[in-house]
């Protein structure tokens, strides 16, 4: 079914009815305008009263049908509205629940709309790289003082009716409820009717002095946009909304969503928002696999990996004992937690009281007794196989049956970690990203002989804290960390050439990374990748030494923590400054390997870098290692700062043509390895990796 339609004495009532979020696919569209005739017909119904079902008005068009023949089938979103618009009996919408996209675009057409405070209402068009294209941009601005709607537009974040009633200015909502806008929309509609009131939101007239708040706007995006097309956009067509004519501003916006609808960007987009689905689900993993019960957690070690870790969980309103083995370094973790929420605190983003209460499910201890009862005990201790060893050996002798016992190591090998225990069955990794409490990506690691219904609730688990999982097998670095050695070693063969680190930043930063290697590492520290490279040297005598980065550490430069890294850094400040010493040492190892300096050019270093992590891609999923090409995606985007409106880095090499990324990885190769068999083989076949 797509509409459901009743009578309320005088009111007629449409509800869209096409779970789970009403998506306004063509049969929903179809379902709007037969009702509406069918309302307008009836002579003893005088308003109508539009409405979702089960809490939700609409989340907006469905994106599968973008770049399809449903996406234009009759009725249009456009015919849609033109018909509520201009239907001569009153139309009220009821909000409640998500009313998102095209939802809001359909409410916008109503004559009225009447909303629970609850109640959520956005344009996210932008994450999808597109504009409204249902005459949402301009719209809006006339319901909404400009700023807003604009950064409602730009940004895609939704408010809530409350905020947004809050605001004197705004006249979006003719009314404001607690709860069931239906009854409450039923009432107001029968006041309206028999006021003879009618007001189109198309008549309404926009601030003209709404303009001068959208240069500051501008400015922000444009310097974090980075090649994202779609934000500023879509301030133009704000823009449009306030200097031309409706018909006008609404034609602008049309050419707009039909040019971005068939871009790249968007497709990437729209590609990272599938990804993310389908990494939930992992193949033989059945749907009706167990879960564990997760009432409490535990978190062993509270250095800045643990700290982050315990947050995450409380965060979620999980109660968590923190475990560490000294009363010292316990009292500075949750030092550590306080002044992290206090922070939060005096930006006006937590209420005090909900700081206590998060402090409140904390439970620090020394011992490891205090461990007995828990149902998940995730380690977060220094990177060292032998440290690990101390604590599962514990952890497997206090925990009770059916613990979890998860390792959050970036790199060690987990079916030896699992080994250290008798129930191997019970641990798997679960990889969190600094700072964990911020970070979205969570890289589960299925050991083995990890059971099914341990990997189910690890997954459950994520969900319930708000991270993004990926499955990954067991390796060296896993996927995240695999890809970004050979990156490093990209941007380490770069500079041994000639190309300076504020080169290299510059070039993938203009790709759309917010960072480049080189600054990244001086903010992740420059010492926890010495330690990782100290214990490859030492199992694998010919992997190739990165010079640059050793010698580095060895002059104490770890980065901002220092002071110094690849670039200065001024006390209190986080400014990268092109180091002399850094300029130095460059030259010195090209005087002393006498290498004489080359010209690399911004396209190429980009491609270096780049094509480094599709060629390990490749290797990493021909291996199992990672379960689609979608989950490395899903990895770089949401643990590493690769642009999102270009798809991931398996995406991305899928538009550039996979014959290129393995012609130009020939043409960069200087470790002997050549293109991994996967690239070259689908090189061949014109293939992809999707």
């Amino acid at each position: 079914m797509s509409t459901q339609y009743s009578v309320a004495g005088s009111v007629a009532i449409i509800r869209l009815d096409n779970p789970p979020v009403n998506g306004l696919g063509q049969s929903v569209r179809a379902g709007i305008v037969r009702d509406l005739s069918r309302a307008l017909d009836t002579p003893d119904v005088e308003a109508i009263v539009l409405a979702g079902t089960d809490g939700v008005f609409s989340a907006g068009a469905d994106i599968r049908e973008f770049g399809t023949s449903n996406a234009g089938a009759e009725p249009s979103l456009h015919a849609v509205i033109e018909a509520l618009e201009d239907s001569p009996k009153p139309v009220v919408a009821a909000i409640e629940g998500t009313c998102f996209g095209g939802g809001l675009e359909l409410a916008l057409a109503t004559h009225h709309r009447v909303a629970t405070a609850a109640s959520r209402v956005g344009l996210p068009e932008v994450k999808l790289g597109l504009v409204p294209g249902a005459g949402g941009t301009q719209r809006l601005p006339r319901v909404l003082d400009v700023r807003t709607a604009a950064e409602m537009i730009t940004g895609g974040a939704p408010r809530t009716a409350r905020a947004l009633a809050a605001d004197p200015r705004q006249r979006l909502f003719d009314r404001v409820v607690e709860a069931d806008a239906v009854a409450a929309a039923i009432e107001f509609a029968r006041e309206v009717a028999g006021r003879g009131v009618r007001t189109r939101v198309r008549d309404l007239a926009v601030d003209p002095g709404g303009a001068t708040v959208l240069g500051a706007l501008r400015a922000q995006l444009t310097a974090r946009s980075r090649g994202f097309a779609a934000p500023l956009l879509a301030l133009d067509l704000v823009e449009k909304a306030i200097a031309a004519l409706f018909d006008v501003g609404l034609a602008a916006e049309g050419a707009a969503f039909r040019e971005l609808v068939g871009g790249v960007q968007s497709a990437a987009l729209r590609h990272a928002f599938f990804a993310e689905r389908a990494a939930r689900r992992v193949p033989g993993l059945a749907p009706d696999t167990p879960i564990r019960d997760v009432r409490q957690v535990a978190v062993v070690g509270a250095g800045t990996m643990g700290v982050g870790i315990a947050m995450t969980f409380v965060d979620a309103g999980i109660p968590v004992t923190v475990l560490e083995t000294s009363q010292e370094a316990l009292d500075r973790g949750l030092a550590t937690i306080r002044r992290n929420y206090q922070s939060q605190v005096d930006k006006g983003k937590l209420a005090a009281i909900v700081l206590e209460q998060r402090m409140a499910l904390l439970t620090p201890s020394v011992d490891y007794a205090a461990l007995a009862d828990v149902d998940l005990v995730i380690e977060a201790v220094f990177e060292d196989m032998e440290v690990k060893r101390a604590v599962f050996t514990r952890l497997d002798a206090v925990t009770k049956p059916g613990a979890i016992l998860a390792t959050n190591t970036s790199t060690l090998d987990v079916d030896q970690i699992a080994a250290l225990t008798g129930r191997p069955g019970d641990v798997l990794g679960m990889h969190f990203f600094s700072p964990a409490n911020v970070m979205a990506l969570l890289e589960i690691v299925r050991a083995g002989r990890t059971s099914d219904d341990v990997l189910a609730t690890a997954l459950a688990v994520a969900q319930r804290i708000g991270k993004t999982a990926v499955v990954s097998g067991v390796c060296d670095g896993f996927i995240g960390n695999r890809m970004l050695a050979r990156y490093r070693r990209a941007a380490q063969l770069m500079l041994e050439a000639g190309a300076t680190p504020e080169r290299i930043d510059s070039a993938i930063e203009g790709f759309g990374y917010a960072m480049g290697p080189f600054r990244m590492a001086d903010l992740a520290g420059g010492d926890i990748g010495w330690a990782v490279r100290k214990r490859r040297y030492a199992e694998d005598p010919d992997m190739p030494r990165d010079v640059l980065s050793d010698t580095l550490c060895e002059m104490g430069r770890f980065g901002q923590k220092t002071g110094a890294g690849w670039y200065d850094y001024e006390p209190g400040r986080r400014a990268a400054i092109p180091s002399p010493v850094v300029a130095e040492m460059l030259a010195d190892f090209r005087r002393q390997w006498d290498i004489r300096s080359v010209e690399i050019s911004d396209e190429e270093i980009v491609q270096r870098l780049v094509f480094a992590l599709v060629d390990e891609g490749a290797r990493i999923l021909d291996e199992g290692i990672a379960l689609r090409a979608s989950d490395i995606d899903v990895v770089y985007l949401a643990g590493y700062g690769f642009p999102r409106h270009r798809g991931g880095p398996m995406f991305h090499a899928d538009t550039v043509g996979l014959d290129r990324v393995e012609d130009a990885v020939r043409r960069f190769d200087v470790d002997g390895r050549g293109p991994a068999p996967l690239l070259a083989r689908l090189a061949a076949e014109g293939g992809t990796f999707r």
